[in-house]
């Protein structure tokens, strides 16, 4: 089957990224930039956000996409919780506290005004958005600034990170674990049932090339992308670290001193590091190929120049909102939820209620009036 221009390039762009990862960072660094790519072809193809799972259980009520949320946890972690606790891999166990789940607050609100999570940003602009290049802009320049306030809202209570591996043992935690993401699907299903009489039928897979995929194999494949990066990277799946990185670098390069708040907690070696020497940085430049790869073979990758002042106000403050949130927060959907809970970590919890918490009072507030059409953003 041939290319068209925007699979090609996004194909030419991946191989390029992959052959700069390795000369920058090694073969780890190689196979990061692969699996970022087959995280944005499968995030893409299977329309997998977090932004629309949650919106739809509150506004609509239906159930599917958090309840593939609660399959992708429950199957990453089978793999990961015997990774970290029977052969050592690192876990993201963070502190808990009030900056900490207020982050994680702001984070929720404010991905329904960008219209997308860390990862949704990332593959919805590989798939030809240019209202979410605003948002991913707006999401960097966010997340400098809450990086260089985390001492203040670290000055307020909180405690240590609470591991359930450390606490319980492995396969206990991991059974605890599986039960409760089995019991909150199950009372998603009972809800929609109870609201609608049936459950929705879910989109069903088309080509494996050329999409859409159903939900429950874009839960497999991101399962895959979620194991995968532990064994190469020796670490669960991160998205917004890399932000922090790239603000950062910047905001140098354009003449920003060190000695400037939003520079001075970021390390000189930091900034003089290469971008493709950084693993997170990879896989994220690696999602948007991959999904421009998936969007380009779909026929769908279509940029849209023409925006309204309301797609322009609502992508830059969603973005602030999520890139100040994810830096108190520990990161977004995917590095503190989905990170937090296959490593076994109470702050993973925690960051879910209170991110959607505050997704739940904006998809509320936003919910169009009987007449109107419900906004995408």
């Amino acid at each position: 089957m041939m290319l068209n221009r925007s699979a090609a390039l996004g194909f030419c762009g991946l191989v390029a990224l992959a052959i700069l990862a390795l000369q920058a960072g090694g073969m780890s660094l190689f196979w990061a930039s692969l699996i970022g790519g087959f995280a944005g072809f499968s995030l893409y193809h299977a329309a997998f956000g977090f932004t629309a799972g949650w919106r739809r259980l509150v506004t609509e009520g239906r159930s599917f996409g958090i309840r593939a949320q609660f399959l992708l946890i429950g199957l990453t972690a089978i793999f990961s919780y015997p990774l970290i606790g029977w052969f050592g891999a690192g876990g993201f166990v963070q502190p808990v506290g009030v900056g900490m789940a207020f982050g994680a607050f702001l984070f929720g609100a404010g991905m329904q005004f960008g219209g997308g999570c860390g990862s949704g940003t990332l593959f919805v602009v590989g798939g030809g958005s240019t209202r979410m290049v605003i948002t991913l802009s707006f999401f960097i320049l966010g997340s400098v600034i809450g990086h260089a306030h985390v001492p203040y809202w670290n000055e307020l209570p909180r405690i240590g990170g609470v591991s359930a591996i450390r606490e319980f043992g492995t396969l206990p935690a991991l059974a605890l674990l599986l039960m409760v993401c089995g019991g909150l699907s199950w009372a998603a299903t009972v809800y929609e049932k109870r609201r609608h009489g049936s459950l929705e039928k879910t989109r069903e897979t088309g080509s494996l090339l050329r999409g859409p995929w159903s939900p429950w194999l874009g839960a497999l494949a991101l399962t895959i992308v979620g194991v995968l990066t532990i064994l190469v990277l020796n670490r669960p799946w991160g998205i917004t670290q890399a932000f922090v990185f790239w603000g950062g670098k910047l905001l140098y390069l354009g003449g920003l001193s060190t000695d400037h708040w939003m520079l001075e907690r970021i390390p000189q070696s930091s900034l003089d590091r290469s971008v493709f020497a950084h693993g997170t940085s990879v896989m994220d430049f690696g999602i948007i190929l991959g999904a421009m790869i998936a969007a380009g073979l779909a026929g769908r990758f279509a940029p849209i120049w023409k925006l309204s002042f309301k797609d322009v106000w609502t992508a830059v403050l969603g973005g602030l909102m999520m890139g100040y949130g994810a830096r108190l927060g520990y990161g977004c959907n995917i590095g503190a939820y989905l990170g937090g809970l296959i490593s076994g970590s109470l702050h993973g919890w925690v960051w879910a209620i209170a991110a959607f918490a505050g997704s739940s009072l904006v998809a509320r507030a936003r919910m169009p009036r009987p007449g109107s059409k419900l906004t995408t953003a």
